[in-house]
């Protein structure tokens, strides 16, 4: 028997009871966790530097680095994220109908949790723990399999989260973490439909394709952030710039980063110089070649329109009206998070209600495209399909329903 069938089977019989248990006994272990990696933050953090040395030995760049990247403040985040989450309504058992039929057979929809779920995620260790928590909380059993460059962190942190449990009402065998890093373990992950109810991919483009074209395990497929600003002809210019810098600069490596800047001809003259000189030495700008006549920026190819750079690293695009800002973004975007900066609000509606993404924003930065900004204590990815789960995953996400019916003696004639 392989060590991951091994790892399933234990997952497997340990969601059971998890299934079933009380609200407070949740809320309990998700405290001691909480307390585990506040205690155990300098073990954890030494690990990650061992993550970090190596990434930067094989070249990885810089906003990338930052995703892989942990300190205290993040190490807080983390701790206060599954706070977030005991704080809660527990999504499980839950119902919002009931009804009863004309022979007195009450029908109630009920949530309950989706089984065991496998996710596949690159860098970003914090998923590990994010992951984990939503999971719990929602009844749920956790397979990780991160990638090679967190190896360390995860190791480290999925150690103290069981240590955690192990305090607790609930067995450690609910997380399970897949230590080998042979893609061949994925390829088996995706057909283990015995084991695992859904996995929910989450990295880039090549990763997230692979996992939707080998599963035979149902998936929720999350998605790669090609995210635009596009600036209105009525735009406050001082305002939209504060919101492309944000927006490109805070974390350039996130899946809600701006690549793309679209902006109205008619404000182009004024703004985008302004734009130059805020991201000057910051952010390397390729454009238009009407953008090339404002400011001095490198050719953008047809390739840099459909890229999601991770990186300082900014597109430009000067559109005649927002009709043609739309339509690039249809043709571009992969449905994440897109913004309009307008005072129009007719514009302001037509665009929320005509483009076609999970998140779509007026006169803000897609960079809150995020769990926890939302409130949802974590995600466990941002999905960017249609069915089931759309946006920032959180607890209410992680559920399905079960019709239960009761009755005193019914029979269907």
């Amino acid at each position: 028997m392989s060590q991951l069938i091994e790892k399933c089977e234990r997952l497997k019989e340990a969601t059971l009871g998890l299934a079933t248990a009380s609200t407070k006994v949740k809320n309990q272990a998700l405290i001691l966790v909480s307390k585990a990696l506040e205690e155990n933050t300098p073990f954890i953090l030494s690990e990650n530097e061992k993550d970090i040395a190596v990434a930067r030995e094989k070249g990885m760049k810089e906003s990338l680095i930052d995703r892989l990247r942990l300190n205290h403040a993040r190490m807080q985040g983390m701790i206060d994220a599954i706070e977030t989450v005991v704080q809660l309504k527990d999504p499980i058992w839950q119902s919002d109908q009931v009804w009863t039929l004309e022979n007195g057979l009450t029908i109630n929809k009920m949530t309950v949790p989706l089984g065991v779920i496998g996710i596949i995620y690159e860098s970003r260790p914090n998923v590990t723990v994010d992951a984990f928590s939503l999971a719990l909380k929602s009844g749920n059993g956790i397979l990780l399999r991160g990638s090679s460059s967190a190896i360390h962190s995860n190791l480290a942190l999925v150690r103290v989260i069981r240590d955690g449990l192990a305090k607790s009402q609930i067995s450690p065998e609910v997380v399970q973490l897949i230590e080998d890093l042979d893609r061949k373990v994925v390829g088996e992950m995706l057909r283990l439909n015995e084991y695992i109810d859904v996995i929910i991919p989450r990295g880039g483009a090549e990763l997230i394709r692979f996992v939707v074209d080998n599963a035979t395990v149902p998936t929720i497929e999350t998605g790669t952030g090609n995210c635009h600003v596009y600036v209105d002809e009525s735009a406050k210019l001082e305002a939209a710039l504060d919101i492309v810098e944000n927006a490109k600069v805070q974390r350039p490596g996130a899946c809600n980063a701006c690549e793309t800047l679209l902006v109205h001809e008619k404000v182009a003259s004024e703004f985008l110089p302004q734009v130059a000189a805020r991201l000057k030495d910051k952010v390397e700008l390729r454009g238009c070649s009407q953008t090339q006549q404002l400011i001095q920026v490198n050719p953008a190819t047809e390739s840099d329109w459909a890229e999601e750079f991770l990186d300082y690293i900014l597109a430009i695009k000067i559109v005649n009206n927002m009709e043609e800002a739309m339509a690039h973004i249809r043709q571009y975007g992969t449905k994440h998070s897109e913004a309009i900066i307008t005072e129009n609000y007719t514009h302001a509606n037509l665009f929320l209600r005509g483009v076609d993404a999970a998140a779509v924003y007026v006169n803000a930065s897609t960079r809150f495209t995020d769990g926890g900004e939302f409130g949802f204590g974590g995600e466990m990815g941002i999905s960017t399909q249609k069915i089931h789960a759309r946006g920032p995953m959180g607890l209410k996400e992680l559920v399905t329903i079960k019709y239960v019916m009761v009755g005193n003696g019914q029979i269907r004639e």
